[in-house]
């Protein structure tokens, strides 16, 4: 079901000696509203996906935690911020409620695109990855021709996995399948992944399906331009692009409040990098941020990194589509 804002969840610091230059997020978000634009932030308050696929429950628990620590963020841009609510998984006739949980994600998210709004999804388990992707396809399902989406994850997983049933480790193999079913063209680009966390039929449907991928410890700083060059000839061969978080690409020191902390991971620096250039680009259509996970988090680290990332992905998409319109 999709719950209306809170707004008593926004709260932080306020520096009123300041004046307009010292504001910060909790005071400048609003609830959605008819004529809205700008950024919309819609919460996915569901682990059933983490659930199913055997990991550490809690996500659910995400998007209210992210909120929390959004709330103190200082405003740097003149941001148009608004709160859609939160769409929250519960158990339904079918079972755990996920399947309609997504539906319900793929609809409203497809209602903001159509209003002109940047849709910021706060999770919330990896499973909302086949949700958000299919708001921007139904978004764009219309087109006369097959549109051209690319989707980057970072991640120390692939989630293409093979299942009975949908979890958090098989969206972007659902997404495929979808894609085939559509005839549009699968365009999959994984940064981060662990050889370690990954099995030899992962990689192998990678390839099959034409993914591109970089492992954790091919993304360092120092090489970077690397990073740079693959992730600039993957968008030149897009118009639009879904981009998406997964919190356990980053080392469990940095974000241990997730479902799988990363013996490895990315340096949160190159993954600032990533969100700078993907974020900037002029084709992100859609972003979410995946797997925080309050239950196990440690002083609020992972909280913090996660509206840090959130706030960032804000301020470059906010200026990006005011130059690019």
């Amino acid at each position: 079901m999709l719950l209306p804002p809170d707004m008593h969840r926004w709260s932080g610091r306020i520096d009123s000696a300041e004046g307009g230059a010292g504001l910060r997020w909790h005071q400048v978000v609003r609830p959605l509203a008819a004529d809205a634009a700008g950024l919309a932030l819609l919460g996915f308050a569901c682990d059933a996906g983490v659930g199913r696929n055997h990991g550490r429950t809690g996500a659910a628990e995400g998007p209210t935690a992210l909120r929390a620590a959004l709330g103190n963020m200082p405003v740097h841009h003149r941001l148009a911020i608004h709160d859609a609510g939160d769409i929250v998984c519960r158990p339904d006739a079918q079972g755990d409620g996920l399947e309609a949980a997504q539906r319900l994600l793929s609809e409203t998210l497809a209602g903001l695109l159509g209003r002109g709004l940047a849709p910021l999804v706060l999770g919330g388990g990896h499973e909302m990855a086949f949700g958000s992707f299919g708001g921007l396809a139904r978004h764009l399902a219309a087109a006369a021709t097959a549109p051209r989406i690319g989707i980057v994850n970072l991640d120390a997983h692939f989630d293409l996995r093979l299942a009975d049933a949908a979890s958090s480790g098989t969206p972007f193999r659902q997404i495929a399948e979808d894609c085939a079913a559509r005839g549009w063209q699968f365009r999959y680009c994984c940064l981060g992944v662990s050889e370690f966390a990954n099995t030899d039929a992962l990689f192998r449907r990678a390839q099959s399906l034409g993914a591109r991928w970089m492992l954790d410890e091919e993304m360092q700083a120092h090489r970077f331009e690397t990073v740079r060059a693959l992730l600039v000839d993957f968008l030149s061969d897009v118009d639009h692009l879904y981009f998406t978080t997964c919190l356990d690409v980053l080392p469990a020191a940095v974000a241990p409040g997730v479902s799988a902390p990363a013996a490895r991971g990315v340096g949160l620096d190159v993954v600032e990098q990533v969100t700078d250039l993907l974020a900037a680009s002029g084709k992100l259509r859609v972003a979410d941020i995946a797997e925080l996970n309050p239950r196990h988090d440690i002083d609020q680290r992972t909280s913090r990194v996660a509206a840090r990332l959130a706030a960032r992905i804000a301020s470059r998409w906010v200026a990006a589509r005011s130059t690019h319109g």
